[in-house]
């Protein structure tokens, strides 16, 4: 730019006014880059970036300059040396250093390899600080060209491989950047390169300094200017974006009034699709019973993924250890780097999936599904900020599930609750409607044998054969009436045995009293025709201390659900030659206690089913007609609590079920 020593001192001058706001630009970036408020630190840099403009306008920073073959370089002196350079230092030491803090934290994988390009360029170039040193005296070649290109090789890799800004967003930048600075630079340059003559003629030697006090009031104004320019573009260019972003978290907060299940998945979808305008979207939740995560609602534009995913499946696998959205365009390239072949699976489920955005859905630890995001229609990618406000939707969303699926259960047990109370309140009455039963069948036993009697004691040797005929017939008839209104009695006995309150009296039982007592009262319930019962006990074994009407209630459940179950498997599997088989073996485990195992050949248990099989109102029947899902409950307390025994389970589905009693031995004699 110049050929000798004090044109090149003017323009070392006039650069290093632009260099002195290089370490708080730079701050700024990264503040910016990493979402961090620290506009104090901020704006002192750009105080100390002023105060070394002014200084530089009176030659009390830069004081010389050094030849090298291809010109000259800059040479510091002066207290503002130092203090340039401790500045520098500050601000450049404290950007890598908040780098690294929020590459530590940041959990996001997209965003992790950002902040890694990020960190890699910063630090490369910062090996253009060596420049620094001939500046303060000290002999050293200058080599800030070569970390620079290195610095700006990297970040626009970064931009167009790993999504590190919105390329929209990054060119808008660039071209702000460059217009601001053209005008910083360019209009001192050109009033000393045009004016020159006119400046020396109203000046004389101090000519340079007009320039160089226009270039220091517009150094001065440049960054607020593109600091105005750039928040104004960008307002603009995100304008949609961060409509849908405030749209979703807007959405995300009145989710939680919402109650009805589907209509509240349906709602997430059309919200999402709508509103960001994507391709696809999908809601998949647990489903406890099959241990898989099915796909409940979606949205399309004529792609469907799958319809559900295994709990074991590394993607889930994968979302439940990093609690982190997945990026397909990020785990495939993952895949590609990468030897580790679980990025493989990921990217085939994410393929089949039709997922470019997995967002997990988690309830505190509670793992409750995850949101599958299609490519958007404008063709943009997903940005950290879309991530971030999704997640607060995918959380929320957990919550407001969970709130939805709590009350639909409570409304089931609110049904099964008053199903129970119909049968309690059935149980009262049976009381007083089995002696109002009583008295018709002993007036219908009356009736009957009266007229039976009455019509033997007629003599009917003079009637005509048919008269006689239908005599016959009419006390055949009569005497049926009688022996059902016999069968009737005995049935309402039962009914009022087995529903009245019992008290709380133990007496020494033989295991074979129970089993009769109990199929004299379920053989009106069970076609007991249609299974084979089989006590396998010896007949010596000692007697139970229980209580009768209670233990014959137990067995009463054992048979019913044995029964069902064995119904089920004939009509589900409809095996040749199968025929349902309950057998009751006991024996005496201890001094003190009688082992008792039912056990049958019935369905079985699902696995997932096994840990709530004695909860209330837990049933795997197929309607609240068939089970109120208080049986098993009212077993185990009878078992533990009323006699002080234990009761094991265990199932197979499709095998069969057992139950294991341990219930306390009579006393020899009593």
């Amino acid at each position: 730019m110049s050929t000798n020593p004090e044109g090149a001192l003017f323009w070392c001058r006039f650069a290093y006014a632009g260099v002195s706001f290089i370490p708080s630009a730079s701050y700024h970036f990264v503040t910016k880059f990493l979402r961090k408020r620290k506009r104090n630190l901020i704006f002192l840099g750009y105080i100390c970036s002023f105060i070394l403009v002014l200084a530089i306008l009176k030659g009390k920073v830069v004081t010389g300059t050094y030849k090298y073959f291809w010109g000259y370089h800059t040479k510091l002196g002066g207290i503002f040396a130092l203090f340039f350079f401790l500045f520098y230092l500050f601000y450049w030491v404290s950007s890598i250093i908040m780098e690294l803090i929020e590459f530590k934290k940041e959990v996001m994988p997209l965003r992790k390899v950002q902040i890694k390009y990020s960190l890699l360029a910063w630090l490369i170039v910062s090996f253009s600080a060596a420049d620094y040193l001939p500046d303060l005296g000290i002999s050293f070649y200058p080599i800030s060209p070569l970390p620079v290109i290195f610095f700006i090789v990297i970040l626009s890799y970064a931009i167009v491989k790993h999504s590190f800004m919105d390329i929209r967003v990054a060119i808008t930048r660039t071209g702000i950047f460059i217009a601001v600075y053209t005008l910083v630079l360019g209009a001192p340059f050109a009033l000393a390169l045009w004016l020159k003559g006119w400046l020396i003629e109203h000046f004389s030697q101090n000519w340079w300094a007009l320039p160089l006090g226009l270039m220091a009031v517009l150094a001065t104004a440049g960054p607020f200017l593109y600091i105005y320019l750039q928040s104004k573009a960008e307002e603009k260019l995100l304008r949609e974006q961060k409509r849908y972003q405030n749209i979703l978290k807007q959405a995300s907060i009145g989710m939680t009034r919402i109650r009805n299940l589907r209509r509240l998945l349906n709602l997430i979808t059309h919200i999402v699709t709508k509103t960001v305008r994507i391709e696809y979207a999908g809601v998949y939740l647990y489903n406890e019973e099959a241990g898989e995560y099915v796909l409940v609602v979606s949205r399309d534009k004529g792609s469907k993924g799958v319809l559900k995913l295994d709990a074991k499946n590394p993607l889930i696998a994968w979302i439940v250890l990093k609690r982190v959205p997945l990026v397909y365009e990020e785990v495939k390239r993952q895949m590609q780097d990468s030897p580790d072949a679980t990025f493989q699976y990921l990217e085939a489920n994410m393929r089949m999936l039709h997922a470019s955005v997995i967002i997990p859905s988690f309830f505190e630890d509670n793992f409750m599904g995850f949101i599958v995001l299609g490519n958007k229609l404008s063709g943009q990618v997903y940005t950290p900020e879309d991530l971030n406000v999704f997640l607060v939707l995918a959380n929320q969303a957990a919550l407001a599930i969970e709130n939805a699926q709590f009350y639909e259960d409570a409304k089931k047990m609110q049904l099964q609750i008053a199903q129970a109370e119909k049968m309690a309140t059935i149980g009262t009455m049976a009381d007083g409607l089995s002696h109002q039963i009583n008295n018709r069948f002993y007036a219908l036993s009356l009736i009957a044998g009266d007229s039976i009697d009455t019509i033997k004691q007629t003599d009917t040797s003079r009637c005509d054969p048919e008269i006689k005929k239908m005599i016959t017939e009419v006390s055949n008839a009569l005497e049926r009436v009688q022996a059902n209104v016999m069968q009737g009695a005995q049935v309402v006995k039962g009914l009022l045995k087995y529903s009245r309150t019992q008290d709380s009296a133990f007496e020494a039982i033989n295991l074979d009293q129970i089993i009769d007592g109990t199929l004299e009262m379920v053989q009106y319930k069970v076609k007991l025709s249609e299974i084979d019962l089989i006590r396998d006990y010896p007949k010596e074994l000692p007697k139970i201390k229980g209580n009768l009407a209670q233990l014959e209630e137990v067995f009463f459940n054992f048979i019913d659900n044995a029964y069902d179950a064995i119904v089920e498997r004939r009509e589900k599997l409809k095996e040749p030659n199968y025929r349902g088989k309950i057998t009751v073996s006991a024996r005496q485990k201890t001094e003190h206690s009688i082992e008792i195992t039912f056990q049958d050949n019935g369905m079985g248990v699902k696995e997932e089913d096994m840990k709530k099989m004695f909860t209330p109102f837990f049933t795997t029947k197929i309607s609240a007609r068939q089970g109120t899902g208080l049986g098993l409950y009212v077993i185990k307390r009878i078992i533990t609590d009323m006699h002080k025994g234990k009761i094991e389970f265990s199932s197979a589905d499709k095998i069969g079920t057992r139950f294991i009693m341990e219930l306390p031995m009579a006393k020899q004699g009593g």
